[in-house]
């Protein structure tokens, strides 16, 4: 018998929107992936030719989308064409579309992941044309698919309020942490990375994360500059992350007083960013709104003191183990210069983090994965609940 056949639960994964630098949906399947592949569940993953390896050693049966099919474009027509024809082969129970959109007409019914509601509820902080594209995205498999799954209950409540989607096909599974990379760093790791920053011997005020405009990065320039430009040896600013589209930034760096550093390294190895995060003084994050904020948990694992906002999922994240600011550059200064000056309580929101950290893992959000899928495989596509 075909080991497929004796399978409970048949999931075929749509994972040709990965882009090759990974980015948040990219690191969501990378974890997510194996903590799905278990007895009686059978997963099956489109992906592109780059990502074949990765996801076999997830222990996944994969597909590889046609070349043509690469470009961003042809990928969302082959998602509506190349997509059913492939459901309609493999025969899954349910189709998981893990970023906002769907093949509409799926044979199967299909869970969809909504990462985000900031497209609704801030759109001036993303570009015009992905801000409809999201939107209508969000809509259209709010009214069509089967399930919804998204990584925070903030998340939830937003997309139900401004997209109308219904709570009860909406199923909550927060992120987890990876504790294979993610925890506190030794001293020889951070001193590798710090070398490897120009920052030996130096201490820093990390923060991680694409430069787009909700993370709000000219604000912690500012403030970091309020906060550290008096101090005799002022601690480093590291932007790691994507360069992203955020305009005001070289501005806001161009700014810096000569004699206070701003290190700018781009993308780092998931193998340095435990030292990054860890190693740093505290992890500064005052995004203007998140739909988790995965960082911010990579960052409390590691046993960093971590510094961020009280917009939408972050305090379901960081509870009382993160310290807290608003989101203008003043009160981010003071914020960032108090935690500075108090050792103590950085290292007690280090031990914090930690602990609080342990409860957020990807085999909990596998489990709540799985019963999005039992949930939509009773549902049927929606063109049979609607017949």
């Amino acid at each position: 018998m075909d080991a497929r056949e004796g399978a409970d639960l048949r999931v075929l994964v749509d994972a040709t929107a990965v882009p090759a630098d990974r980015g948040g949906v990219g690191r969501y399947l990378d974890a997510l992936l194996p903590e799905l592949v278990r007895p009686g569940v059978d997963v099956e993953v489109v992906v592109q030719e780059r990502d074949v390896a990765l996801v076999e050693s997830a222990g996944a049966a994969v597909s590889v989308v046609p070349a043509w099919a690469r470009h961003p474009a042809a990928r969302l027509v082959w998602e509506q064409v190349g997509l059913p024809w492939l459901a309609t082969r493999r025969r899954p129970d349910v189709v998981l579309s893990p970023h906002y959109t769907m093949p509409l007409l799926a044979p199967v019914p299909v869970v969809v992941t909504l990462h985000d509601a900031t497209f609704f509820t801030d759109p001036d902080l993303h570009s015009p044309l992905k801000a409809r594209f999201f939107r209508m995205w969000t809509r259209l498999a709010g009214r069509l698919a089967a399930g919804l799954v998204v990584p925070s209950a903030a998340t939830g409540a937003e997309v139900a309020r401004e997209a109308g989607v219904d709570p009860a096909r909406t199923t909550v599974a927060h992120h987890g942490v990876d504790r294979d990379l993610f925890g506190p760093p030794s001293a020889a790791d951070v001193d590798r990375v710090a070398r490897s920053l120009g920052l030996a011997g130096r201490s820093w005020v990390a923060f991680l994360g694409t430069i787009e405009p909700r993370k709000n990065v000219p604000a912690l320039v500012r403030g970091w500059v309020g906060a550290v430009g008096d101090l005799s040896d002022p601690p480093a600013l590291v932007l790691a992350g994507g360069r992203g589209w955020d305009d005001e930034v070289d501005g806001a760096v161009r700014a810096v007083p000569p004699r206070l550093t701003v290190v700018r390294p781009g993308y780092l190895p998931l193998a340095d960013l435990p030292a990054l995060l860890g190693g740093a003084d505290v992890v500064a994050y005052p995004s203007l709104g998140e739909g988790f904020g995965l960082p911010v948990l990579e960052a409390m694992a590691c046993g960093a003191a971590v510094l961020t906002t009280d917009r939408l999922a972050l305090p379901e994240v960081g509870g009382d183990a993160v310290a807290y600011t608003d989101v203008d550059d003043r009160a981010i200064g003071d914020a960032l210069g108090a935690l500075l000056a108090d050792p103590a309580r950085r290292a007690a929101l280090g031990g914090a983090a930690r602990a609080r950290a342990a409860g957020f893992t990807w085999s909990r959000a596998a489990d709540q994965h799985v019963e999005a899928f039992r949930a939509a495989r009773g549902r049927g596509p929606w063109w049979r609940r609607q017949a």
